[in-house]
């Protein structure tokens, strides 16, 4: 009884004395707070009992429970609203269940042993998240160059009260107390406490804010950072640009649908607009005016303007593509070869076009010289002509007609030798049929350009005269050719031996008159020499000469 006094007594000493080396612990709002005593190092072996009281901001305070050391409950002796929401954890913790801001302030946690009372402060703060902060009183639209309040972001019910940050395009906006205005307040909710932040922006918006993005983002020490979604405001100007344009594909043409816009860039945007249409103007509910099936006369200068200022006017140029082209003769045309033929092409564009020819499908570098007809300049002639995005074009067929004219008939043995081929070339048109006077063996034909060339395969077992004979409705000609007989030919060919006898004895004959003739060139020499002979012996030179001589020169002579 005497320790328990003891104990009583120093108990009501130490309510005097002063509250110091306070902990500090952090509660969510509406969740349950742990103040721990002396960190749980709070049972001396001599423990008598550990309390728990209050110390409220005016410094009054108040109990709330005991718990002796020797019993396993506490005893709960507040009265106020502490009583249905407090215990204490084996460690001598309290347990504050349902936490309010009434909950922050001094939690003494009191130990009393038999030798020793302890006090441990521990002061409670209770937090609170902020909802998700909105934008009201949102501007309809802001006005160009004019401070409009364009709204008020509210981020609600937290505590301690939460920070707000406006952006635009992700970059945050500061007061400069001209073209941008921020003021904030504070207002605590007199039942919770809880406190509201708003805050106004004044914003002085230009045109490039059409398309800028404007965000609230509330900043709590709670944790991540909270943003509205992103707002886009019309922004109110006057018109100062307009323009006019064309809708339609790119060269505009003869026949196309032209749709004429009018664009200004006032906000909100003009609806009524004046069009003046070379001269003639007409008034629309809407940016738009069509022209149905436009022509080249549709060339020229247009205009739009405000219905409700005509000073704000845009002008453009309609450029229309055009291609007219004629050509002649067209269609079918007959001529006879050697006649003249004249080609007339006539062409209107808007800008110069390109010219091209072809015949039977095949490009020319440039239209043939038809002064004199001939076969090959029969054909189909198409003129073609194109600017951008049009083209044109015009044709004609030439016929060349002549009756046929043979130019050469011959013939030739085939490549294996047994047959005679006959080939007859001729001019005409219509292309000319043949007639052979005789049959052969195969047959063919070819025509192009007014040229036919026929061949005819023969095996002549006797010598022949044939005919080829070319006609068409204008004409014919014909022409003949020998062929011998293959028989005969191979019969020639073979060699004679009676010839060759006969060319043996002339080789014989010459070789004897060619002997006859050097015979007589010697006694010629020979006669020439002794008349030589005697001139001399006249001259009185001694002509006599013995009889051995004599005989030896006729000796001489008979050799010879």
């Amino acid at each position: 009884m005497s320790s328990l006094l003891c104990a009583l007594a120093v108990f009501a000493a130490a309510m005097f004395t002063a509250v110091s080396g306070k902990q500090v612990v952090t509660g969510m709002y509406g969740d349950t707070i742990t103040v721990p005593c002396n960190n749980g190092n709070n049972k001396p072996s001599d423990l008598i009992f550990t309390k728990w009281k209050y110390l409220n901001e005016d410094n009054t305070s108040g109990d709330l429970l005991v718990k002796q050391a020797q019993k396993e409950e506490a005893k709960i002796i507040a009265t106020n609203g502490y009583k249905d929401r407090i215990s204490i954890t084996p460690n001598s913790s309290l347990l504050i269940r349902d936490a309010a801001l009434l909950d922050e302030k001094i939690f003494i946690c009191i130990v009393v042993s038999l030798v020793n009372l302890n006090e441990y402060p521990v002061e409670v703060a209770v937090y609170k998240r902020p909802s998700a902060p909105e934008i009201k009183n949102k501007a309809s639209q802001l006005e160009n160059g004019k401070l409009t309040l364009l709204g008020e972001c509210v981020s609600a019910d937290a505590n301690p009260p939460s920070e707000i940050v406006w952006l635009k395009n992700n970059k945050p906006l500061l007061t400069d107390n001209r073209t941008i205005i921020i003021n904030s307040s504070i207002k605590k909710d007199p039942s919770t406490s809880l406190s509201t932040s708003i805050s106004r922006l004044q914003y002085m918006a230009g045109k490039e804010d059409t398309t800028s993005k404007f965000t609230c983002v509330a900043r709590h020490v709670t944790g991540p950072d909270q943003h509205t979604a992103p707002e886009n405001f019309s922004i109110h100007y006057p018109t100062e640009k307009m323009s006019l344009q064309f809708l339609s594909l790119v060269p505009i043409k003869e026949g196309d649908n032209v749709t004429l816009r009018c664009q200004a860039d006032g906000n909100p945007p003009p609806t009524r607009f004046n069009f003046d249409l070379k001269g003639e103007k007409h008034t629309e509910s809407g940016r738009d005016m069509m022209l149905a099936a436009v022509n080249r006369n549709h060339s020229g200068e247009y205009k739009c303007s405000l219905a409700s200022n005509d000073k704000m006017v845009a002008t453009a140029t309609l450029n229309v593509t055009y291609l007219d082209l004629s050509l002649s003769p067209t269609g079918d045309v007959n001529k006879n070869v050697g006649e003249s033929l004249e080609v007339k092409m006539k062409k209107s564009s808007s800008s110069e076009p390109t010219v091209s020819w072809t015949k039977d499908n095949e490009k020319l570098d440039k239209l043939p010289d038809f002064s004199t007809l001939t076969y090959s300049h029969a054909g189909f002639y198409v003129c073609q002509v194109s600017v951008l995005g049009i083209k044109r074009s015009a044709s004609f067929r030439l016929v060349v007609q002549g009756s046929p004219v043979i130019k050469s008939l011959k013939k030739h043995r085939s490549a294996n030798g047994k047959n005679k081929v006959l080939v007859c070339e001729a001019e005409g048109s219509p292309e000319p049929d043949v007639h052979w006077s005789v049959n052969g063996t195969h047959d063919e034909k070819t025509y192009k350009d007014g040229k036919a060339i026929y061949k005819l395969t023969v095996v002549p077992s006797m010598n022949l005269t044939v005919t080829c004979q070319v006609s068409n409705t204008l004409g014919y000609d014909s022409r003949v050719i020998n062929v011998s007989s293959l028989i005969d030919e191979e019969q020639k060919a073979k060699p004679d031996k009676s010839e060759d006898s006969d060319d043996k004895a002339k080789v014989i004959v010459a070789v004897v008159v060619g002997l006859l003739v050097v015979a007589a060139l010697v006694g010629i020499i020979y006669w020439l020499y002794m008349r030589r002979r005697q001139g001399s012996w006249k001259t009185g030179e001694k002509e006599a000469g013995t009889s051995e001589e004599s005989k030896k020169l006729e000796e001489n002579n008979h050799r010879t």
